[in-house]
């Protein structure tokens, strides 16, 4: 009975893996504050994505740790880079399977922040040529959809205006528009390399206590021509899920059940404070129920194993 009438469920096409994308072959290195999720070469990658696509989630974003870092960020936009050389491979191997790319910087830059140092703060402006850059190279070697995460003013635009005047205009945007200064990042950083070597993000991140703002923020996004929303972190941030929802009805939108949010989780069931199976599929419905369409998580198998 309690099946009959719920209201809200949860697919497994609702789900997107996220991927940490590093050099070599037969890699899997392990993330220790996120286990068992592992650094994962090209080929192993690829395995993993036939396994999700026998599960029936729809796909991946793909997080790239290059061999080498610089201040421009150079491996994030060259046609060689590590996540464009695995955009080929997953949609020559795995063909089917949906591929989002994060559009940032933090992996590629020796420093760690998203955008270009001038004097010593992140230059909005300058940045955004690198996020168009990148961008377009994604599009260019078969991604589905470019995601940009950087929270820098304009990057939609400026994105939008590359990809189409380099013909990929039917490439959609999916933005991090509300993407918060969180401390629910934590692990992420592990995972990605990415952690700022000086101060923090606070300049161009979102202040956690300002849900106007957000509204504006996702505004301001469609408006230079985005496709689809997303807000992160997910569960510190059901309410403004909510109200997005309720603001921009017709649009697709996504919530991101961030690293910290997971390794919470396992790291209470581990200690056998919570059961691991209740307390995902719990926190995966409130997402969905605040109004999310789809979500990034790293709970994407486990989850659709039981939902099977």
């Amino acid at each position: 009975m309690r099946s009959l009438v719920r209201e809200t469920r949860l697919d497994p096409a609702n789900f997107i893996l996220p991927l940490f994308i590093v050099p070599g072959e037969g890699i899997r290195k392990p993330i220790s504050s996120m286990p068992p999720h592992c650094q994962l070469s090209i080929d192993s990658a690829i395995e993993e994505c036939r396994e999700i696509k026998a599960l029936g989630i729809s796909g991946v974003i793909l997080f790239g740790l290059p061999e080498s870092k610089d201040e421009e960020a150079s491996g994030g936009y060259d046609d060689e880079g590590i996540v464009q050389r695995a955009i080929r491979a997953i949609k020559r191997e795995v063909p089917g399977i949906l591929v989002i790319t994060d559009v940032c910087n933090c992996e590629y830059t020796s420093h760690g922040h998203c955008g270009k140092i001038v004097d010593g703060d992140v230059d909005n402006d300058q940045t955004l040529d690198w996020l168009s850059r990148s961008a377009v190279s994604h599009a260019r070697a078969g991604a589905d959809i470019v995601a940009p995460s950087d929270m820098m003013d304009g990057r939609v635009a400026a994105i939008r205006g590359a990809l189409d005047a380099d013909g990929f205009s039917k490439i959609p945007i999916l933005s991090y528009a509300a993407k918060f200064a969180s401390v629910f990042y934590g692990p992420f950083r592990e995972a990605a390399d990415s952690a700022p070597q000086f101060g923090d993000r606070r300049s161009y991140q979102m202040d956690p206590a300002n849900a106007r703002e957000a509204m504006k923020e996702i505004a301001l996004d469609l408006e230079e021509g985005a496709d689809m929303i997303m807000v992160k972190p997910a569960m510190p941030y059901l309410d403004l899920i909510r109200q997005a929802r309720d603001r921009f009805t017709d649009i697709p939108m996504a919530a991101y059940q961030v690293s910290g949010e997971y390794s919470m989780i396992m790291a209470a069931a581990a200690n056998d404070w919570i059961d691991h199976d209740r307390a995902m599929m719990e926190s995966l419905t409130s997402i969905k129920r605040a109004g999310a369409d789809f979500i990034l998580t790293y709970f994407s198998k486990p989850a659709a194993k039981m939902l099977a």
